[in-house]
Formats: structure tokens, sequence, C-alpha cells
């Protein structure tokens, strides 16, 4: 397992749980306005954190923290993530997995192996502009509405997220998605953020107000649709 960061706690992370996050490096996508560009294309070989290490501190947090949530990057793209999964869950710990949704093979025997306890799968944009967002025109969209289809037949937790980005976002993107995902998915726009480590630099965030407006597009059909970081 290829793990280049660990975020000792986090509040936020995993919903309603006290968790820490692993991060895996490499990522199938290339979206211009990631940020964490140093997992995805300027990968430091030097930082590479051994397994040893990491499951020794969670051996240390057994009773403190309720859950590992697992991030990259992409981690399915990780030969050896249901083994590492099954560590952490062999310490007694809930998982929760990020994912952009392009490996729904691996998604499905994790989820029906009863391995992951909760799902984040980011929604890039609407079909249309789906490979433009996601940096590859080429995307593999088939897959990513199979891992899509799959999480709202309801076999485990999750959500669905998407970080809101003012070059690439439109209203009638929301719109369209919409239509896509099922009334009852739980749905988070997250205002985007600069983080000093992004792929591209030409990017900016939306306002409270449009973010909003965009919200309650969503709502005219879906009924659990939040928003992140705006305030």
């Amino acid at each position: 397992m290829k793990i280049f960061g660990l975020q000792k706690l986090t509040l936020l992370d995993y919903p309603e749980k006290v968790a820490c996050t692993v991060f895996t490096g490499g990522c199938n996508f290339r979206c211009p306005f990631c940020h964490n560009a140093s997992l995805v294309i300027h990968i430091d070989p030097h930082a590479v954190m051994e397994e040893e290490e990491f499951f020794k501190f969670l051996a240390k947090r057994q009773g403190i923290l309720d859950g590992v949530c697992v991030s990259g990057g992409e981690p399915l793209l990780q030969e050896d993530i249901e083994q590492f999964i099954d560590h952490i869950k062999m310490l007694g710990f809930l998982v929760k997995l990020d994912t952009n949704g392009s490996f729904p093979e691996v998604l499905e025997r994790l989820v029906k192996g009863k391995k992951v306890d909760y799902v984040a799968m980011d929604i890039k944009n609407s079909k249309a502009h789906y490979g433009l967002t996601a940096g590859d025109v080429n995307v593999p969209l088939d897959k990513v509405e199979k891992s899509a289809a799959f999480l709202m037949e309801g076999h485990v937790p999750y959500e669905f997220r998407t970080t809101v980005v003012k070059e690439l976002h439109t209203k009638e993107d929301f719109q369209a998605i919409s239509k896509w995902l099922s009334k009852d998915s739980p749905y988070y726009l997250q205002r985007f953020v600069d983080s000093g480590d992004l792929i591209e630099e030409r990017f900016s965030a939306y306002s409270k107000e449009e973010m909003e407006e965009f919200a309650q597009i969503l709502r005219q059909t879906m009924s659990k649709v939040e928003l992140r970081g705006v305030s």
C-alpha cells in the first residue's frame, strides 16, 4: 500500500465519527482543480509512510478513534486495498472509503464483503461535462454511472459530493445532476478552496449566495442536499 499522508484526527471527514484519514498516492483522473496534486502527479517517492508505522499508530488509537477514512488520490487503484482494509477492520475500526467511482467491480466487492462502512463518491459534474471536469475527455463515465447506480441501491451508507468550481460548473449542470441521482441520495456541494497544491491554478469559488442557488435547484427534486465549506 502506497501511503503518502496521515491526518491523525478529523471530526469532519467521517460523518458523526471521530476518525483519522490516510491518503494513498496516485489517481487515474486528472481533475485540474484537484487540491491534492502532490498525491496525483507530483508524487515524492521519499514521502511514503510504511504500513507498519501506520498500523502501529492505529493500534495506539483503539478506543479513541471510531474509524479510518481511506482517501487519496484514488484508493481503489491500489492492488492490495482489500488486504489493507481487512487489517484496519481487524483492529476494530470502521472504514469510510473516498472514491471517484471508476472501479465499480472493486467497490461492489468491498461493499458486499462488508469491508467498508461508508462510501463517499465524487460526482465531478453533469454527464455532458464529466470528461472536461475530470481532466480527460475519455473518462470512463460508464463505470462512474455503474458505481453511482450500485450505491443508490442502498447496500451501504453513502454520500455523493461535488466540489463546485466557478469555471467548470453551471446552473444547467446541477439541473442535469438532479435528474441523474435518486431523490433520496445524500448529496453535498463543496465549495472550491485553493489548497495551494492544485494541478492547475486558474480556478475560483462561487459565493455563498450562488452555492445556495445551486442547492435550491437540486432540492426541487432531491430531498437530502447540503452545502459544505460555506459559512
